[in-house]
């Protein structure tokens, strides 16, 4: 990892020049076809596995079992093939081995972790959770219960609230607009049937994106794919999704919660990945809300008038609609002025734009702070998953900072006025603020 460390340092630092050093992805294709990408990292003696399934996300629970993806994903590592829960768990333990799958909403992913020693028995147990899960009664009703409570806690928590009625605002019709994380109905109806036919419908090879970063060869990692998914269903190829438009009426929903700050969520629509002008973007929302105590939200809101706690903006791009997003909290009584100050900077950005000063701390931020964003090999294999997912070339670690640096103020200020729309900027407030109402500022 230190090796990789040295080598994004030294890509970022002679961005200008000729790389002196570059990170190399390989990719590598198993005996049976199952292609991943690897870096190779002999500094320690681990290997970092990183996997995702497309298409078979959270937002794509059947109706009134949403959070079937969730509890599934929660429930793959307790237990599998001869070994019940205890014991597999405590097989990792021992082991000091890391296994886990997460539900995101456009997809199914697992982490493994496993020093070389005890690497063979790791894939062997990771290869038994993907195709030999046994959903025993016991941690189902454990899990289940644990699910229960955060779903209640979560009913008193503004900032939830808001990002859900603000979700279900902009995608009333739409698997975006569905509480991913269901409700405790739809997640007390969920069967072990439920979760067996959705690993069955999601597990396959067809929909698998893999990245490996560790103390392996290319010659090591294909039988190692192998004996791990090659047992999966082909499954069905995966195909582009529609997309849809968040559905922006530019107002205000106030939601009563006697809780004596408020949270603020908001929205309106952003760039796609593909999108060329998505660097652009990206700079121009790191000087909007993105650059924490650089950004002019913070500045303005924050710094200068005392009306937040905290206050961002981000990029939220997703399969089938993206959107641009931020949030805020504050004090009851300041929420009138926060939203206001908030619409004011939204429509001056659009209209006056950034200045060149703002353009270069920023890019020389975003170029200067990638290479931390490779803090270890787990993270550093589910960035190649990421890369793979969203389709930016093997080579995209190496051309990053240069996408980044190419921008201009003249591009930044084109985007803010292409895609900043402070007329359909829509804002849920959850709480008691002082002087505002779901048709607005009074």
């Amino acid at each position: 990892m230190t090796r990789i460390l040295a080598a994004l340092a030294l890509v970022v630092t002679f961005f200008s020049a000729p790389v002196a050093y570059a990170v190399d992805v390989q990719e590598v294709t198993s005996p049976g076809g199952i292609k991943a990408w690897l870096i190779e990292d002999s500094s320690l003696p681990v290997t970092a596995i990183e996997f995702t399934f497309r298409e078979h996300g959270a937002a794509l629970d059947p109706k009134g079992k949403e959070g079937l993806a969730d509890l599934t994903s929660s429930l793959i590592d307790e237990g599998a093939g001869d070994l019940d829960s205890q014991a597999f768990q405590g097989a990792l333990h021992d082991k000091s081995m890391r296994l886990s799958f997460y539900a995101g909403q456009d997809g199914f992913g697992g982490s493994f972790y496993s020093l070389n020693r005890y690497r063979d028995e790791g894939l062997d147990m990771l290869h038994l959770a993907l195709t030999k899960p046994r959903f025993d009664a016991e941690p189902v009703d454990r899990i289940r219960n644990q699910v229960l409570v955060g779903l209640k806690q979560r009913q008193t928590d503004p900032n939830f609230i808001a990002h859900k009625t603000l979700m279900a605002q902009l995608f009333p019709d739409h698997r975006y607009g569905r509480s991913t994380d269901g409700t405790p109905e739809s997640v007390s109806a969920i069967t072990v049937d439920d979760m067996r036919d959705f690993t069955r419908r999601a597990f396959t090879r067809k929909s698998l994106i893999v990245g490996v970063v560790g103390a392996v060869t290319a010659d090591e990692l294909g039988p190692m794919l192998d004996r791990v998914f090659g047992d999966l269903p082909e499954g069905k190829p995966v195909v582009d999704t529609a997309k849809t438009d968040p559905v922006l009426s530019g107002g205000l929903t106030v939601v009563d919660m006697d809780v004596p700050q408020s949270a603020i969520n908001f929205a309106q629509a952003g760039p796609d990945r593909s999108d060329p002008d998505f660097y652009a973007a990206t700079v121009l929302n790191y000087i909007l809300g993105g650059g924490g105590f650089s950004s002019r939200l913070t500045d303005e809101i924050r710094e200068k008038r005392g009306l937040v706690y905290s206050v961002y903006s981000s990029l939220y791009p997703r399969d089938e609609a993206s959107l641009w997003f931020g949030g805020a909290a504050t004090r009851n009584a300041k929420a009138k002025e926060t939203v206001t100050v908030l619409r004011d900077q939204w429509r001056e950005v659009a209209e006056k734009g950034v200045t060149a000063e703002e353009v270069k701390n920023a890019k020389t931020y975003l170029t200067g702070s990638y290479p931390l964003s490779f803090t270890n090999t787990s993270h550093i294999a589910s960035i190649l998953v990421g890369i793979q997912r969203e389709d930016l070339g093997i080579d995209y670690i190496n051309r990053r900072n240069n996408l980044i640096e190419a921008v201009t103020p003249g591009d930044v200020n084109r985007v803010a006025k292409k895609f900043l729309t402070p007329d359909k900027l829509s804002i849920v407030v959850v709480g008691r603020p002082d002087g505002l109402s779901t048709d607005g500022p009074s």
